[in-house]
């Protein structure tokens, strides 16, 4: 998989080949087309591992957080770095067309595990909690908002975390107060 994502990442999916994942990823043709035949297996088999890296990244940044707000600041650093971390300096610019798509196929699933995952912390946005929005609404806006920076790269993401934080109502005064 890390092959794959790799030559997708120098390539973009439509000049890449079964043959350069295998010879990147040092196994033989054969062996790679047992496992994937076409590419297009390939390319849904990465796909299906991103969701999964997704999540399990997700679980890990809040699992140790029990503060609600605490949990959501941890979530919107994750989902600003996570596409830096998971996509490479300039995905758009290889293939701007298969990024986009991959955008798409992810936000529903992104959507669900961060409602999933932060369940009441999400009533710290202020227009989840006073019933403006819902969990899902908030949910899809951060998500959107952290693509916004995979698909026009902030020059200091530290400074967009920093707005999306204030949007979602957390100031650094409630996150002191949420962690004593």
């Amino acid at each position: 998989m890390a092959a794959a994502r790799q030559a997708i990442a120098e390539r973009g999916p439509r000049r890449l080949t079964l043959s350069a994942v295998a010879a990147a990823a040092g196994v033989s043709r054969p062996t790679l087309y047992r496992w994937f035949p076409t590419k297009d297996d390939l390319l849904a088999a990465v796909t299906t591992v991103e969701k999964q890296q997704f999540d399990v990244g997700l679980e890990i940044a809040i699992e140790s957080h029990r503060a609600p707000a605490r949990r959501l600041d941890a979530a919107l650093r994750y989902l600003v770095l996570y596409l830096d971390a998971s996509k490479g300096p300039n995905p758009i610019g290889v293939d701007p067309a298969y990024a986009l798509q991959s955008l798409e196929r992810m936000l529903t699933p992104q959507v669900d595990a961060l409602v999933r995952l932060l369940d009441d912390a999400l009533d710290e946005i202020p227009s989840v909690g006073c019933g403006q929005i819902t969990r899902d609404q908030a949910a899809e806006v951060l998500v959107r908002l952290a693509y916004s920076h995979y698909v026009v790269p902030s020059a200091e993401p530290e400074m967009l975390l920093m707005t999306i934080r204030r949007f979602a109502g957390l100031a650094t005064r409630s996150l002191r107060q949420a962690a004593g």
